[in-house]
């Protein structure tokens, strides 16, 4: 039965949230893969254009040595995955750039796979920094098996019998992604020189394809070594080899990316707060099947935290995150009987419903519920990701006058200005990289007094800015300013820049003692990328799974449409 619902007097209409609230370390640490984060949105467009991949090659020996050739065709250009696959090797095996030896090295490149391609990458890749990519390679690649857990499902395999998901679910993966390299590094393709046009041509999907490339490789090939091993070895049942992702890790390298690139952050955290409140502001009644949908979806969040063995230090568990979202599923299912939310009629019952979650739920509990709001409008998401476009570049606005750029940091840059530079410990810390390793790190400012800081110290940045804007003439333009200080061109030219853009910057002294880098790494794996399953080390690094629960290739091939993010656990 339909109940028919008004404004509810008290009621206010859904607006994006303030930059204020989102923009908070700890509050982008919550943010939760969604339809704009790229693992999704990339497999979304596999799937609406039905891509075709499929194996070109596989030679690969019983000792797991050989060459692995894969074909991509999109609609309307095809790519090529060579992969090198090697016995592993506990020497040397790291997941950091200085690593020596890798269970499979590789590069995705555009067109179909030569013979000159396959030599050219067998003797380069191995040089890493050394080496040369040719001119149409796009990604260059690395990845290690778990060991364990390929192990045991080689052994399951060759015995004729899936492997345990008791043990498959304490990773989700069979290999971990150890390197992404591209956009110039190694002598590849620059990203700009595709286009939007381009099948890869947009944010972050030249290594979005090649991660699910590596998923796909490390389920072919411990089926491959299966069959090498026994006459009676199965293939991975298929919902299993779904559920298995590719293992990801990420490092401290990722907050010199917000920095670089706040015009994409903008945009991409922008979209997904645009989606949130055209979601929430949806007039529904009760009986409405996107009612339905987000009660389905909530379920399938339910259960796949529920199911999460991961152990998860800084951040909040997942038995407590399912705790909250069963809160946000009693007051949907109450909606659907009674159309009321928490007792009352309101037009948009979707802005009551987070209205009153949001006072109580756990950060990754309320930002879990909004991702899964924007399932709701997926035209509307889909056609905000695909205007996104963000170049780097800034400049100067000479001509303002020293009035105006005064009042345009006062309004978006407040937080800065309030921070408590004088501390003890506003500036503990130093960004810069290591000699050795070329990997970004954070040091103790007294400890490491010759490093270079490369950190992007906004607080202290904007405050020596203002301060010279204050003895200045209010009346004298930017191009005098800057002639006096010239220091300050860069950061004058990325705020003049960025005038009309809310999230660009986390808000936040990267610089001081209390700041957690791991909660802006969080964001770009789990909130950008996709990553599910996120687990802290030590406050630096994280690991999670990519493509957790993806479709596999003969899938995308058929136009699989069924939700395929937050799986569960496979039945046995």
């Amino acid at each position: 039965m339909t109940v028919m619902t008004q404004t509810n007097r008290s009621g206010e209409p859904a607006r994006m949230r303030a930059a204020s609230q989102v923009m908070r370390p700890e509050n982008l640490a919550a943010i939760q893969p969604s339809r704009f984060s790229g693992a999704r949105a990339f497999m979304n467009r596999m799937l609406r254009e039905q891509w075709d991949i499929s194996i070109a090659r596989f030679d690969v020996d019983a000792n797991a040595e050989g060459t692995v050739v894969y074909s991509i065709k999109a609609p309307d250009r095809e790519f090529s995955f060579i992969a090198f696959s090697r016995p592993p090797s506990r020497a040397a095996r790291t997941g950091r750039i200085i690593g020596q030896a890798w269970d499979m090295m590789g590069t995705l490149n555009e067109g179909a796979a030569t013979e000159e391609d396959i030599e050219a990458a067998r003797r380069e890749l191995p040089k890493l920094y050394t080496g040369r990519a040719t001119p149409n390679a796009l990604i260059w690649c690395r990845s290690n098996r778990s060991m364990r857990v390929f192990d045991q499902t080689l052994d399951a395999l060759a015995d004729g019998r899936q492997p345990a998901i008791e043990d498959l679910s304490k990773v989700c993966y069979l290999m971990r992604n150890t390197g992404l390299d591209g956009n110039g590094t190694f002598g590849t393709r620059s990203f700009p020189s595709l286009g939007r046009d381009h099948p890869l041509g947009g944010v972050l999907q030249a290594q979005l394809l090649t991660a699910y490339m590596m998923r796909e490789y490390s389920c072919d090939l411990v089926e491959h070594l299966a069959r090498l091993k026994s006459d009676n070895a199965v293939p991975l049942d298929t919902s299993i080899r779904r559920y298995l992702g590719v293992g990801n890790g990420s490092a401290l390298g990722l907050i010199f990316f917000i920095h670089k690139h706040p015009r994409l952050i903008n945009a991409l955290i922008g979209a997904r707060e645009t989606a949130i409140a055209k979601a929430r502001g949806l007039e529904l009644e009760n009986d409405d099947a996107r009612i339905a949908k987000l009660i389905d979806l909530v379920r399938s969040a339910i259960t796949f935290r529920r199911e999460d063995r991961m152990v998860y230090e800084a951040f909040t568990s997942s038995a407590d995150v399912a705790e909250d979202l069963e809160r946000a599923l009693e007051a949907l299912e109450t909606f659907r009987v009674s159309g009321r939310i928490h007792g009352e009629i309101h037009s948009a019952p979707l802005h009551m419903l987070v209205s009153c979650f949001e006072r109580s739920a756990r950060p990754e509990a309320l930002e879990t519920l909004l991702s899964l709001l924007i399932e709701l409008v997926p035209e509307d998401a889909d056609a905000l990701f695909a205007e996104i476009d963000a170049p780097d570049e800034f400049t100067v606005s000479p001509a303002e006058t020293l009035a105006s750029l005064a009042e345009l940091i006062h309004r978006d840059y407040g937080w800065a200005l309030d921070a408590d530079m004088n501390a003890p410990d506003a500036n503990k810390y130093v960004w810069y990289k290591s000699e050795t390793a070329e990997e970004p790190r954070r040091g103790d400012r007294e400890e490491v007094p010759e490093a270079r800081d490369l950190g992007l110290d906004i607080c202290g940045g904007v405050q020596a800015l203002m301060a010279d804007i204050r003895a200045a003439d209010p009346t004298a333009t930017v191009a005098r300013l800057l002639l006096n200080h010239p220091q300050h061109r860069f950061l004058v030219a990325r705020i003049q820049s960025l005038r009309d853009a809310q999230f660009h910057t986390p808000h936040a002294n990267i610089n001081a003692e209390d700041f957690v880098p791991i909660d802006l790494v969080r964001l770009m794996n789990c909130g950008i990328h996709g990553v599910d399953k996120t687990r802290d080390f030590l406050n630096r690094n994280l690991r999670g799974v990519l493509y957790h629960g993806a479709p596999t290739p003969a899938d995308i091939r058929s136009g699989f449409t069924r939700t395929w993010f937050y799986p569960a656990e496979p039945l046995q």
